[in-house]
């Protein structure tokens, strides 16, 4: 069987080992070294039962998503925490043992933060990117026996592309040199955009798969957080489908250009597929290359309906690809300003049944 055939849908459990806390609105001495409270939550946030409770939606593969702190101690470096180590261990058991695929992922390594470009220097440290590349050995010799996928890093924040490519190669090497069979996937700059794959060093090698997120229009998958100020301070409903005008208003309050939305009358399907075309023209400049949607998705206070209509439309066009997707995210803590939950809090149950159809691809054609 093809290396990923197994890949069909999947999803991202973001809010155990990543985004724990919006590191961001920390002082450095609290932002990357562990509490005690950070250790219960990645004790007790995720059980057996809600890797079963994925699978039962129609789940083949669970994107395991950790911080390079959560595992190596921020300030001595290759010194690795055996106990979240175990907890990591714990979970890729829970989803092998349900037949699930793993992808495990480093979500925001030392330098490396997608939320805030002042926490994104592993490009130019040199020191920084030798404790990446340790990493990935380490966990190389930890599952050296276990056929799960490795995702080196998420969202790369460099729009750098070759310098990304030459640090992803690194990578690769240093984990092929130990397994030639490991499974890869790599993702293109800038926040893993559609637009970048482009400029992504592709490898003769049918175990190195690719990926991009997407997140477009970002004023409606990302209305109201408070994570970024722009939106936090306009404090205002913007629908999907919806009229351009509300794009408009939006992008001239944030200081954007609200001539982006000119072509497009009302904000819908269009406008995604449109936003999605880097990732269709590599697909089909790339036929033999595996390319999988690995994150997408609205934030949870949007509107259930138009949650539901922006997901369906985004499937529908990695169905129509043929892509493998994994959505994002299961669910994420209560104090987070960047809730992308699928399931309720405290049942985790699918916040709806058309969400749950749609998410399992029956999409709205």
């Amino acid at each position: 069987m093809e290396p990923f055939g197994k890949l069909h849908r999947g999803m991202g459990v973001g809010g155990w080992m990543t985004n724990y806390k919006r590191v961001r609105f920390l002082p450095e001495h609290m932002a990357f070294n562990l509490s005690i409270g950070d250790r219960e939550h990645f004790e007790r946030y995720l059980s057996l039962w809600d890797v079963r409770n994925i699978k039962a939606m129609g789940m083949d593969h669970i994107r395991v998503p950790f911080d390079q702190v959560v595992v190596e101690e921020y300030e001595r470096p290759y010194c690795y925490r055996e106990d979240m180590l175990k907890l990591l261990d714990r979970m890729v058991g829970w989803c092998l043992d349900e037949g699930l695929e793993v992808v495990l992922n480093l979500h925001h390594a030392i330098g490396c933060y997608c939320d805030f470009a002042e926490a994104s220097s592993l490009m130019q440290d040199s020191a920084l990117q030798e404790r990446f590349i340790r990493l990935w050995e380490m966990l190389e010799d930890r599952y050296s026996g276990c056929d799960i996928i490795f995702e080196p890093l998420n969202e790369v924040t460099t729009t750098d592309a070759a310098a990304w490519n030459e640090l992803a190669g690194r990578c690769v090497s240093a984990i092929r040199a130990k397994n030639p069979d490991r499974r890869l996937i790599i993702g293109s700059a800038q926040w893993n955009s559609p637009d970048r794959l482009r400029d992504l060093r592709l490898y003769d090698d049918d175990r190195i798969a690719y990926t991009f997120h997407y997140y477009g229009p970002f004023a409606f998958t990302h209305q109201r957080t408070t994570i970024h100020p722009a939106q936090y301070a306009y404090n205002r409903e913007i629908p999907y489908p919806g009229d351009n005008a509300y794009y408009k208003d939006f992008a001239v309050f944030s200081g954007g250009d609200p001539s982006e939305f000119d072509a497009w009358p009302i904000i819908g399907r269009d406008y995604v597929e449109h936003g999605l075309r880097g990732a269709a023209e590599f697909h089909r400049a790339h036929p033999d290359k595996v390319l999988w949607l690995g994150e997408f998705g609205t934030i949870r206070h949007a509107r259930t309906a138009w949650r539901e209509s922006w997901m369906s439309d985004v499937i529908r066009f990695a169905r129509q690809n043929g892509l493998p997707y994994s959505v994002w995210n299961y669910l994420s803590t209560p104090y987070d300003c960047n809730r992308f939950s699928l399931v309720t809090d405290d049942e985790r149950r699918i916040v709806s049944s058309r969400m749950l159809r749609i998410i399992q691809g029956q999409t709205d054609d």
